[in-house]
């Protein structure tokens, strides 16, 4: 098994291994996950079981009972201590919320498991012992990818040895198979999350090496389909999308935006128009992708998702690293440096830009109409968001470093930040009425 020499010794720190429990109440909820953005799994409404959430999108299901306002004293349903650090944002499926972390003392990659209604530590499986990559942007971590899960299993991506591993564990932290996708020259750092799609795991990873567009059988983590990239520093996970009447896995950057057959990894589309550099995750409204950059250039723009390689339309707004949200026809950005914009979907005409708070790395997740985002200082601020009007309804504060994405589901938030003084501790708070 690739990457079985490289002293994998989850079972010294395990903590507690206890099975799986689901919760009977949730287990009635069936989620419909057939939008815009496909995430094909048996999970239900009230998890969060990837990056972007149960449908991929953002979006969290309709009628979360949340609160706008809350601080450490007010609205916390626990906290709890993370190990380590990492950038990768919460996923939450069943009775248990997992995030993938490393701790530099130790040199371990990790995943944690907490018990959801307590916030109690689990277990945690060590996924890689050693040769970490220290090398990268100041922001960077070396436990950047979500975990994600198909309601069967958990997969998370790890650059380790100057490669790029994706590992699959059961619910009780159990090793099932790790695959050496391919090797990976540093420059800013790594973070592509994986993405399931029926039975396919996608793993992106650009780099000036020449990267790969891969596809793992999820069961086996056997390589189904890899595709070059070019050789150009690029840090976005894929999409699986339903646009122009099929599916379709869509990737920006590399000076890029190329569409693949997820299943088989046949190139649909490629057309120059995306930036060297994107972090974003594309998005689209069924006809059109949007999609965001940083680096040559700052945009924000929409291509026709048909292969005709028509950009629709097209603006200097730097929506580098937090991915966006398109609804009802309007697509909602919230900018690296703070401002909150919407445009009209179709034509690109912006209804409204207003400040919210400054550096952004985690991504804005939306409830009915209220857009909930947390800044790099750790403030989560909660504004309404319809084409008609921008409103801020409340900024809190947990910690004082945040570079992840709130999860929301069964009217709660989780949030990870850290607080750093007097030393850096990392947290996952659970916010609810």
């Amino acid at each position: 098994m690739p990457g079985a020499g490289k002293n994998v010794h989850r079972d010294s720190l395990l903590t507690v291994r206890q099975p799986v429990r689901r919760n009977p109440a949730l287990m009635n909820i069936r989620a419909l996950l057939c939008t815009a953005s496909l995430v094909t799994t048996s999970l239900i409404a009230a998890d969060w079981p990837a990056w972007r959430g149960p449908t991929a999108d953002g979006i969290a299901a309709s009628g979360q009972k949340l609160p706008v306002k809350w601080s450490e004293s007010e609205h916390v349903i626990w906290k709890a201590e993370v190990r380590g650090r990492g950038h990768g944002s919460p996923t939450v499926v069943g009775t248990h919320v997992y995030l993938a972390t490393a701790d530099m003392e130790t040199e371990d990659q990790l995943v944690l498991c907490f018990d959801r209604a307590t916030g109690k530590k689990l277990w945690e499986t060590a996924v890689h012992h050693g040769n970490l990559n220290t090398k990268g942007h100041r922001n960077s971590s070396q436990a950047s990818s979500d975990v994600v899960s198909d309601g069967e299993r958990l997969f998370v991506n790890f650059l380790n040895d100057n490669a790029i591993f994706t590992t699959a564990l059961d619910f009780e932290g159990k090793q099932l198979w790790q695959r050496r996708v391919c090797d990976f020259q540093v420059h800013q750092g790594f973070g592509s999350s994986p993405v399931v799609y029926q039975n396919i795991v996608l793993v992106s990873a650009d780099h000036r090496g020449g990267g790969k567009m891969s596809g793992l059988n999820k069961a086996t983590g056997e390589i189904v389909w890899q595709q070059d990239r070019p050789p150009v520093a690029n840090y976005a996970t894929p999409a699986v999308v339903n646009a122009a009447g099929k599916t379709q896995a869509v990737l920006a950057g590399c000076k890029k935006v190329e569409s693949f057959d997820p299943l088989t990894g046949k190139k649909l589309w490629s057309f120059d128009g995306s930036t060297e550099e994107t972090v974003v995750t594309a998005v689209t409204d069924g006809a059109r992708i949007f999609l965001g950059g940083g680096y040559p250039k700052n945009h924000t723009m929409a291509m026709e998702a048909d292969g005709s390689g028509k950009i629709t339309w097209e603006n200097p707004t730097r929506t580098y690293v937090p991915t966006m949200i398109v609804k009802s026809g309007h697509l909602f950005g919230v900018g690296d440096a703070g401002r909150a914009v919407c445009w009209e979907a179709a034509t690109g005409k912006e209804l409204w830009n207003e400040k919210v708070d400054r550096e952004f790395y985690g991504s804005p997740v939306m409830a009915d109409s209220r857009i909930y985002v947390t800044s790099k200082g750790g403030v989560t601020s909660v504004f309404e968001a319809t084409p008609q009007k921008f409103e801020m309804l409340g900024q809190n504060q947990l910690g004082e470093e945040c570079f992840s994405t709130p999860a929301i589901c069964d009217n709660r938030l989780f949030i990870r930040a850290a607080k750093t003084s007097p030393t850096r501790q990392e947290f996952l708070w659970c916010v609810g009425e």
